[in-house]
């Protein structure tokens, strides 16, 4: 009788004639509600939107490696919180684009992908196996003749070839998977520097990563290159890992009369973007560290501060340019369950992707932000709106327990070096979870967490970024890019 009484209610709502046998409970005004206020202004911005149909002059390709949906969320949540907020409703700068899809990430031996490939079907449009870079799925893994002859162009070196500029910025060394992916060609990411690679691929004619990146003939090679692996590009005389002798920073300087190399923040804030069209940026040794820790690395650059830098010097070109930005950090802190150092760097891209937009027309400039892959961060219940997002599930201050009434995290993982239940870590505790070096616990005990194989949030704005909407092939994204730019994909 219930449901009969609230039906013929409801249908008197519609037609006035029919009367209740009671008063019906009053409906309440759904138009003050700010959620409500709130869709109503996002509908009117959708119902205003239409699609930037024209040619691409830029292209900036920004990939938070490791940034699965869980990382977006948790990120915008910390971001938000670290602003004062409850987090949830705060929005990242890429999430305000028209344009969003999901990306499948699979290699072409592997259902979960590792950067090389992520990174390599992006800048190429086709995959390739797990490791390999700039190489179709012919290659074999640590095998120098399958990479020679498997080699496929990048996006970043036909942009070149068009006469457009081309760079790399990354908070990882330059030699790492994803940067590689601009300019590299390898069965096998990890042969970085001549220490790295074996005897019997030297023989066959391979060369390594940091000596292909200075290396490549002047008119596919990288303008602008930021990020860390200095020891990489310098002899062991220099407490460098060549074992060759060589500087190859002194070769990049000999490329150009402007050529730069620049090692420090304070050299790259006192850098002026007009005077070279060739620079060469290496922050670190290895990979930069975390801005969470700044105090301890004072002279290490922000991923924004890189970007505008390296979008400065390409703009000199005004035929246009292929820039390649990378937030590393989100993965390799990802990866020891470092769930505070791999959040804030969620916020780092964000905060690139805000400065890129700065610098650039963005009725010319196709901006895209996508992953190479995920991780296995996840993100459960039931925690009050407004608790730390990193810290215990709680309810009004009270943890919320498990089946063995121990209390539980909000963030945990799949995988990793974390503490792995409570024979490990019996009293689990919000101190132990916000502590500046805290391990989030994971399930599966393992030395590197490992990459997750669901699909990735892609999101566009820009000429053709309607392009990028649905579920599509993470090589897709590279016809979308071509496509705006005008190259030919076909070569």
């Amino acid at each position: 009788m219930r449901n009969l009484f609230y039906g013929l209610c409801a249908a008197a709502l519609i037609l006035p004639s029919l009367a209740c046998a009671q008063s019906a409970p009053p409906l309440k005004d759904k138009a003050q509600n700010v959620y409500f206020i709130d869709g109503k202004a996002s509908l009117n911005e959708a119902l205003k939107r239409v699609p930037n149909v024209g040619h691409a002059k830029n292209v900036i390709l920004f990939i938070g490696d490791g940034m699965g949906v869980n990382s977006v969320t948790a990120g915008r949540i910390l971001a938000g919180q670290t602003h004062g907020e409850i987090g949830t409703t705060y929005r990242l700068a890429f999430e305000a684009f028209p344009y969003t899809g999901l990306s499948k990430t699979y290699s072409t031996d592997d259902y979960v992908t590792d950067s090389a490939n992520g990174i390599s079907a992006i800048t190429t449009g086709v995959k390739t196996i797990n490791g390999a870079l700039g190489v179709d799925g012919t290659a074999k893994r640590k095998d120098c003749p399958s990479g020679l002859s498997g080699r496929v162009i990048t996006i970043a070196e036909q942009a070149r070839l068009m006469g457009l500029s081309a760079g790399v910025v990354t908070t990882s060394g330059v030699t790492d998977a994803t940067p590689a992916g601009a300019y590299g060609h390898t069965t096998t990411r990890g042969w970085r520097s001549d220490s790295e690679l074996p005897a019997d691929a030297i023989k066959a004619g391979c060369i390594d990563l940091a000596r292909q990146m200075v290396e490549a003939p002047a008119n596919v090679r990288m303008n602008v290159v930021m990020g860390g692996d200095l020891a990489r590009f310098t002899p062991e005389s220099q407490k460098g890992r060549r074992k060759d002798g060589r500087d190859l920073t002194k070769a990049w300087l000999k490329q150009s009369p402007t050529a730069r190399l620049l090692r420090t923040e304070t050299e790259l804030k006192a850098f002026d973007p007009q005077s070279s069209d060739h620079v060469l940026g290496l922050f670190a040794a290895g990979d930069l560290p975390s801005p969470i820790d700044k105090a301890q690395n004072p002279e290490t650059p922000a991923l924004a501060d890189m970007t505008s830098a390296a979008i400065g010097v390409l703009k000199r070109n005004t035929k246009g340019f292929f820039l390649l930005v990378e937030s590393a950090s989100i993965d390799k802190w990802h990866h020891v369950n470092d769930a505070k150092r791999a959040l804030r760097d969620v916020e780092e891209l964000s905060k690139a992707v805000a400065a890129a937009r700065a610098a650039t027309n963005p009725e010319e400039t196709l901006i895209i932000v996508t992953a190479d892959h995920s991780h296995g961060l996840t993100q459960s219940g039931y925690s009050s709106l407004g608790e730390p997002i990193l810290g215990l599930a709680r309810v009004e201050g009270e943890n919320v327990l498990d089946d063995h009434k121990h209390p539980y995290a909000v963030l945990n993982y799949a995988t990793g070096p974390g503490d792995h239940g409570h024979e490990d870590d019996p009293e689990l505790t919000q101190d132990k979870l916000t502590a500046p070096d805290a391990k989030h616990p994971s399930l599966i005990p393992m030395s590197s967490a490992a990459h997750g194989g669901e699909d990735v949030p892609v999101y566009a704005t820009g000429p053709q970024a309607h392009l990028l909407t649905g579920v599509m092939e993470s090589s897709y994204i590279y016809q979308v890019m071509a496509h705006a730019l005008g190259i030919d994909g076909e070569k």
